[in-house]
């Protein structure tokens, strides 16, 4: 094998050094994913593929990353939202995998500090109809400690035990009629869609060539050898080559992997995990509380996210379409039945503003609940040389990125290290939380979304005083951040923006809606669209809207595909879970 010194990564802040903002260009990448040979192709856009591309560009390599839809469009923004350890998995015996999740939530807190945040997770002790009761808290409490020595002390906080007053300054709301008290420990969140959206555009300022709406419908071969893909990009077909290729499509690996190998034996299993969105109003709580669902094997969260609580998650068998990924009507009521046993009150499917349906792309096992299956990730290099990754979790796809590129540097008879563990991705670098929060409003909102490069989207109001206007109504986005996001961050079309640019889609459904035709506006102006191409987006988007809708209450509209049968019951409640948190 003859080794080769990695090159050194292009500049990654050649944009900052001249104080402006980062742009990614579709059709300048367009045109070098057609014209360049790469050394590494990673395809698909999920926050493992872009780990991937960023660690190979952080090593020297010349990296292209192409995604067939949005960036993190598939279940990189519809996971639980969570940068954590996993108590569960302490409670399943894989302790090694809980120390070294968190390692890896404290190197996303430290790298990503303006995204990745501390959230407290409560979970009441109750007489009965509990989690667990007071003769087994004593028992949990344990198990926490545990969390904290194995490390959960790097968030610099441990668990608490509360008072019953402590527990309701927390959670008002909460039955009091059995609590005795509740036991209080630390975790992260992040919005999952801006962190996997950053990771991209840190790869990129490191010199990647990235493109979203490019889809790969065949691998290409040499000499027995995966050398690339076939592309569709804007209706237009090319090649795009490079020495390695990696596959990071999640649940869709396995037909990726169908085209380097007609042999291939599918993989995959997929599971389900679905989230709703109520007003905070009617829960009014200041963390997460993990609720019981009576004779359920999973728990519940209910964790505040700004003016809304996300109440999660499922975990189940899918067998429908992976394209087509809604929370249904039995799931929504599943849900609903765990607030309304904890809280006062009584959550209604009127109540729910939002909802979103992922697939967990786990490997192993066939048999047995989903719930119990590891959470560990799978690499393999298959006939041709291409690198296969699937499984895995939010919190360590640094790690997995990790990995797959050492597999990567293997096919290229390459040497260089991994230098991502103490990266900061852009916007991280110098962010002061403390004090963006201090100064509150817009600056704040920008400042939890954008870091250091939150004076890029304020530079825009310069430009145009009414790109301060909320662009949402009763959500704190604005115009210049459509503008940006159109400039800075490859978005295409008004989903694009609602969906994962900014949350209005998942915490304001109906009032992302109404905003549809002005963020179509917006984007036309920036895009060059005509405007039959602005009415068609909007026409899309609102026809998602509703089909998501439909699903969600069970009406007619509701495809065969999307239905899934209510989660099974079980006599006794399982570990623990995760949830989403404070705000998009």
């Amino acid at each position: 094998m003859i080794t080769l010194p990695a090159r050194k990564p292009r500049r990654a802040s050649a944009a900052a050094t001249r104080g402006k903002p980062l742009l990614l260009d579709r059709s300048r990448a367009k045109r070098r994913l057609a014209d360049h040979v790469f050394d590494v192709l990673v395809i698909g856009g999920g926050v493992t593929g872009a780990y991937a591309a960023l660690d190979a560009a952080s090593r020297g390599l010349d990296v292209a990353l192409v995604e067939k839809d949005d960036f993190a469009s598939g279940t990189s923004s519809k996971s639980s939202k969570m940068v954590h350890g996993g108590l569960r998995y302490i409670e399943q015996g894989n302790v090694n995998l809980v120390r070294h999740s968190l390692l890896e939530r404290h190197r996303f807190r430290k790298n990503a500090p303006h995204l990745v945040h501390r959230l407290p997770f409560l979970f009441p002790i109750l007489e009965k109809e509990g989690i667990f009761d007071a003769r087994l808290a004593k028992g949990f409490e344990g198990l926490l400690w545990t969390y904290d020595l194995v490390g959960g002390w790097r968030i610099g906080k441990l668990h608490q035990r509360l008072t019953v007053d402590e527990v309701l300054a927390h959670a008002p709301t909460l039955r009091a009629d059995h609590l005795k008290g509740g036991l209080m420990y630390f975790d992260g969140r992040a919005d999952d869609a801006r962190l996997v959206l950053t990771i991209v555009r840190t790869a990129a300022a490191l010199g990647a060539t990235v493109l979203n709406g490019a889809k790969a419908d065949r691998v290409l071969d040499e000499r027995g050898r995966a050398a690339g893909a076939r592309v569709e990009v804007d209706g237009e077909r090319f090649d795009v080559r490079a020495s390695a290729v990696v596959n990071a499509t999640g649940v869709w690996s396995d037909a990726v992997d169908a085209m380097a190998d007609t042999g291939h034996e599918p993989q995959v299993r997929p599971a389900k995990g679905v989230h709703i969105v109520v007003p905070w109003s009617k829960v009014r709580i200041d963390c997460t509380v993990t609720v019981p669902i009576p004779g359920r094997a999973r728990r519940a969260t209910c964790t505040r996210w700004g003016d809304a609580v996300v109440l999660g998650t499922t975990d189940e068998d899918y067998r429908g379409s992976v394209d087509d990924v809604h929370c249904t009507r039995p799931e929504m009521e599943f849900l609903l039945d765990g607030a309304n046993t904890a809280f006062e009150g009584k959550l209604t499917p009127d109540d729910v503003v939002g909802s979103i349906g992922g697939l967990r792309p786990l490997v192993g096992k066939k048999e047995g609940a989903t719930l119990d299956m590891s959470r560990d990730h799978h690499i393999a290099v298959g006939r041709g040389g291409m690198v296969t990754v699937t499984g895995g979790k939010l919190t360590t796809s640094r790690h997995m990125g990790e990995l797959v590129i050492d597999k990567v540097m293997e096919v290229l008879g390459r040497k260089g290290r991994s230098r991502t563990a103490n990266l900061s991705l852009i916007g991280g670098a110098g962010y002061d939380a403390e004090a963006v929060a201090a100064s509150g409003g817009l600056a704040a909102h920008l400042g939890e979304r954008y870091g250091t490069e939150a004076r890029f989207v304020s530079d825009l109001l310069a430009e145009d005083a009414t790109l301060a206007e909320p662009v949402v109504a009763g959500m704190p986005y604005i115009r210049a951040e459509v503008v940006y996001a159109a400039r800075s961050e490859m978005a295409r079309s008004v989903d694009d923006v609602l969906s994962r640019r900014t949350r209005s889609r998942l915490f304001a459904r109906d009032a992302s809606a109404a905003a549809a035709p002005e963020v179509g506006r917006l984007l036309g102006a920036e895009l060059g669209l005509s405007a039959a191409q602005i009415e068609r987006q909007v026409a899309d988007y609102l026809a998602a809207v509703r089909h998501e809708k439909a699903v969600l209450l069970g009406d007619s509209e509701a495809s065969p595909a999307s239905a899934i049968s209510q989660a099974p019951k079980a006599p006794k409640a399982s570990a623990g879970t995760a949830a989403p948190a404070k705000r998009a």
